[in-house]
């Protein structure tokens, strides 16, 4: 192997490489098919997202991506690169965590929620009251329109991105 192949090509160790490649698969093949639930349950099953559903949403939009460049950054014997984008993954990861639990929570009533989504519904204005509540469209956060077990969409999302933070740290932890 020549100088110039290894300063382009990082060589590391196989068991790091395949570590990298695993969890950033399986960080993105799960978070994908996290969001496909999610739009599963909205455009099929009918379930409208509230806000706080919405929000849980973005740390997949990008960390499973970011979990994708990282299993083709191994693969292309780029560690330093495949572990930056795995932490990023496992960053965005425990965002969603807290962002589930959070809601979760607020769906237990263990805390509340924004004001936006929980609590009495929207703010009226002086006048046609009724034309007003025909036209609101409030989903609320602090109210689960499904469970399996007790658990909600969200307190299931909670599971899910706390599974999917550990496996990329184990990934990101990988070394030679």
């Amino acid at each position: 192997m020549t100088a110039s192949h290894t300063a382009a090509a990082p060589l590391s160790s196989p068991a790091v490489r395949n570590r990298q490649i695993t969890a950033g698969l399986i960080v993105a093949v799960i978070g994908a098919g996290t969001l496909a639930g999610a739009w599963y349950f909205q455009l099929v099953v009918g379930l409208a997202p509230c806000p706080l559903c919405l929000e849980q949403r973005i740390p997949y939009y990008i960390g499973v991506p970011l979990a994708l460049v990282g299993a083709l950054l191994a693969f292309a014997r780029r560690p330093g690169q495949a572990r930056i984008a795995i932490v990023l993954a496992a960053m965005l990861m425990a965002l969603g965590t807290f962002l589930a639990v959070y809601h979760a929570g607020n769906e237990w009533g263990f805390w509340a929620g924004p004001t936006a989504c929980s609590g009495s519904g929207p703010a009226m204005q002086n006048g046609d009251i009724l034309g007003q509540l025909q036209q609101a469209r409030v989903v609320r956060c602090d109210e689960a329109p499904w469970r399996l077990l007790g658990l909600s969409l969200a307190g299931y999302n909670a599971f899910i991105a706390a599974a999917l933070t550990l496996v990329a740290m184990w990934g990101a932890a990988a070394r030679d």
